[in-house]
Order: structure tokens, then sequence, then C-alpha cells
């Protein structure tokens, strides 16, 4: 069975990258297996009727359970939490916290990945890039680990506790392209209606998308709603009436209906027209 192997830094970030492919490849009969670094419990409650003194008390149960929601509307067949804390942004207490994922020894979280890789034998596997306008340090740190789980599993005299050596043929990162930003944003200005995107188009100004980057550009035609609906299952950190879904269904599926993402390592031809378009290729399903 063709296996991603998704790595993400926080609850609702696998809803917010790459939600609508997966469960496009689910569909397919891929396996999706999601590895969630932390519970998020630096977190801020974004959605005003979950702002109450009692969730906040509950946040990383609460967290805990929207993941297994929302990931079981995506599609993942499994869950697996590494249990590290949130580390929050640079400079705060949650930081500086000795559970918090930026913390713990890389080696130890290394040795833990490959040794999910090397039981799940994916194909494809899902990180971070190097340079999100989000510079959280677990993404950063999920975009090394991703690099380094590359190598290490295919190589045998590294974590030999860990099974059996297995080479991932590809790692992608989902990233927001600056084009698309700017495709939805102009959509709504042309149909009259104020865009969520304002303030973005105001700090991207002078930004372009690296035409050098190889990327590939997936069709979620009928799997963006799904999206949405994954994303709010995270009730304590998506208001419903914010940003994610200010845009139309049908704008964005009109306009921009991609989910894009960064090749950042692979061991076949990285040039060729199927890596720009089939996360899987040349991978051949049933359906």
């Amino acid at each position: 069975m063709p296996t991603v192997v998704a790595l993400h830094a926080h609850p609702d970030d696998e809803s917010s990258k790459g939600a609508g492919t997966v469960a496009r490849y689910v569909d397919r009969g891929v396996r999706a297996v999601l590895v969630c670094a932390t519970g998020g419990e630096a977190g801020d409650i974004l959605n005003p009727a979950m702002d109450q003194p009692e969730i906040a008390a509950r946040l990383s149960e609460l967290r805990a359970e929207e993941l297994r929601e929302a990931a079981a509307i995506i599609g993942y067949d499994e869950v697996i939490p590494l249990g590290y804390r949130d580390s929050g942004m640079p400079d705060t207490e949650h930081n500086v916290h000795p559970d918090a994922f930026v913390n713990a020894s890389f080696d130890e979280v290394l040795e833990r990945t490959v040794a999910i890789v090397r039981r799940e034998r994916p194909e494809v596997l899902l990180g971070y890039d190097d340079h999100e306008r989000y510079p959280h340090p677990d993404h950063l740190r999920i975009h090394d680990l991703s690099l380094a789980v590359f190598e290490a599993a295919a190589d045998p005299d590294r974590f030999p506790d860990a099974g059996p050596p297995w080479a991932v043929s590809r790692v992608y990162a989902p990233v927001f392209m600056v084009g698309r930003i700017r495709s939805l944003h102009q959509a709504m200005l042309d149909r009259g209606d104020e865009s969520p995107f304002e303030r973005w188009i105001e700090r991207l100004e002078d930004a372009e998308d690296d035409p050098d980057v190889v990327r590939a550009h997936i069709d979620v035609t009928g799997y963006v709603e799904r999206a949405r609906d994954a994303l709010r299952a995270h009730r304590t950190q998506i208001d419903p009436d914010g940003f994610w879904f200010q845009v139309p269904l049908d704008v964005v599926e009109s306009v921009y209906p991609y989910e894009d993402f960064e090749l950042l390592a692979s061991r076949d031809d990285e040039t060729s027209p199927e890596a720009t378009s089939d996360l899987f290729a040349p991978v051949r399903f049933a359906g």
C-alpha cells in the first residue's frame, strides 16, 4: 500500500498544511500516518466562543481530542503524538521550558521518527520548508527533522535498533505561494468583497515565488471543504468566522484549486513533470 508520513509541529497544522492533498490521496488508497510533535499547549485560544477559563484549564486535553477528530476527517489511518511540549515563540517562557520540543535532544527525536518511517515504509514524507513566513521554532525544527530523517532512515549504520533501513523517495513541504495569495486576493476584490489577505499583500509587496524551486501543484477540487471541516474541528484554535473561511469555496476552486508543495529532497529525477504534478508518481493506484 502506498504510504505517506506527515510530520507536523502542532495540532491544527495537519489541517492547514496540505490537508486536501492528503485526503485526495487517502481516497485513492494511500495509507496516511500523522506524526505530531507537540500538544499545542502554548497556542492561543482564537475562537471567542471557546475563550473561557474552564477551556484554558483543559487546553492540552482538548487539543488532543481536536487533533484526533480532524485527522479522522482528513482520513489519516494513524495519529502518532511524540508528546513534546509546544515551544512557543522565541523569547517566551514556553521556549525555555525543559519539556519543549526545541529543547529535546535532536538525536532522540530523530531516532524516534526514523523508527516510525522504517516501520511504515512511506514513499513520501511531508515536512516543512526552511523559510516559513511564520518562523515558529517548532516549525523550523520540523524542517531540520524532515531532511535528517530522509538521510538517516536509509542509512543502516544510523540507529540500528530502530528497524531495517528504508529509503523514502521524496520529501515535500506544503507551502503558501505568493501567487496563490495574490490570485485569491484579486478575485475577492473583483467580486466587490473585502479580502482577508489585505495585510498579507502589504507584507508581501516585493515578494516573489522563487522560480528555481521545484514544486508540486496538487489539484484539490472537491477536497477544499473537507480540509476546512478538519480545521473547524480545532475549536479552541480556529474561529469558524475567521480568516480561513472568508474566501468562498467556489472562488477557491475556480481561481486557485491547488495545494502547493516544495520538493525538499528526492531520490529520483526531481525535475521530471511527474514530480511536479503527483507526490507519488510513478506509483500507480487502483482507483
